[in-house]
């Protein structure tokens, strides 16, 4: 396991906790604290009820030489630099399988790597300090080759995979690949709005917001031609709809939902770490692409991507209400 954030912990750890051959590589704090204390790892907000998984630690990638498969658990905007120290250490000998988020890992690791298992993570987790991981629930995974290659690998893995977490294997990874990007756009207007910061004002907004942001992402990725790939616990794009079309109707549903998200990881990137990196154009940025490519129309993903970028830019980034997000994205209505 190549990064030990929250969903390299995660996964990581519940296959640690059945199976010993699985190592972690990661540097300073997170690394110190693993080897002495190992991931505590909890469900919800039952931080009394942790897990606490003893694992392996390597300090150096030259320890993997032997390695079969490397998992990597990076950030997109840490992948490439991930990619290029593993292959400087390894070769091109092992499988990668890759848990990040996007289609960025598509361009980065085949020019590393022959041998690439993409993996959809469908559900949230996050990291409240060091030795400490919350995730809302556990699983599913998804894997899958471009090319439906590697297929008694991938059985393999999936197999390891199953002793901790429930790994299923798809032969339209792309389908799935996209519609969670579609999930993902969610998080830059939970991010802009300081979900989790700050006490949200209008809920019928948030709703209008979130629910037509995902609508517009829909649209977009059936017209390039991907199909509904139904994820563990994501919203059914029938749902999507519905709560775009007939707020009214779902609206206690989405309140409850989204009372039980927690902080997203691009929330934690601006909001905890005051990071102006992020995920936001690999993903944000890339449905925006999409759409101009293909002449769908997205006024809410637009208006909400270039606001990102702007405010997500400055080191004292300041979350807006969701009252002032939706004057702006009534303009280009």
């Amino acid at each position: 396991m190549v990064g030990a954030g929250a969903i390299g912990a995660s996964v990581g750890g519940w296959i640690a906790a059945h199976y010993d051959n699985i190592y972690f590589y990661d540097c300073g704090p997170v690394a110190e604290v693993m080897k002495s204390k190992g991931i505590a790892l909890y469900q919800g907000d039952a931080k009394d009820r942790k897990e606490i998984v003893k694992v392996k630690v390597i300090d150096d990638l030259n320890q993997a030489k032997d390695a079969d498969v490397v998992a990597i658990a990076v950030k997109n905007f840490h992948l490439d630099a991930a990619a290029k120290a593993v292959h400087d250490q390894l070769g091109d000998k092992p499988i990668i399988v890759s848990l990040s988020n996007g289609l960025e890992n598509q361009r980065i690791l085949p020019r590393y790597f022959s041998k690439v298992v993409y993996c959809v993570i469908s559900y949230n987790g996050w990291r409240d300090d060091a030795e400490l991981v919350g995730y809302n629930k556990k699983g599913p995974l998804i894997l899958g080759t471009l090319k439906n290659e590697l297929m008694p690998e991938m059985q393999e893995i999936s197999r390891i995979f199953n002793l901790g977490v429930e790994t299923m294997i798809s032969d339209h990874i792309q389908d799935a690949i996209h519609c969670k990007v579609v999930i993902n756009l969610a998080n830059s207007t939970t991010t802009l709005t300081g979900f989790r910061f700050r006490e949200i004002e209008d809920w019928k907004i948030l709703q209008k917001l979130l629910t037509n942001q995902l609508l517009e992402g829909v649209e977009v990725i059936r017209a390039a031609g991907f199909k509904e790939c139904r994820l563990g616990g994501m919203p059914p794009w029938k749902l999507i709809w519905l709560g775009a079309k007939a707020p009214f109707i779902s609206r206690s549903t989405f309140r409850k939902n989204l009372s039980r998200t927690n902080l997203t990881s691009m929330g934690q990137d601006v909001l905890q770490r005051k990071s102006t990196e992020t995920e936001l154009e690999s993903l944000n940025g890339y449905i925006v692409a999409l759409a101009e490519k293909h002449h769908v129309k997205i006024p809410y993903n637009k208006t909400i991507y270039e606001l990102c970028k702007k405010e997500f830019a400055k080191p004292d980034f300041k979350p807006w209400t969701e009252t002032r997000v939706w004057e702006q994205v009534k303009k280009a209505l």
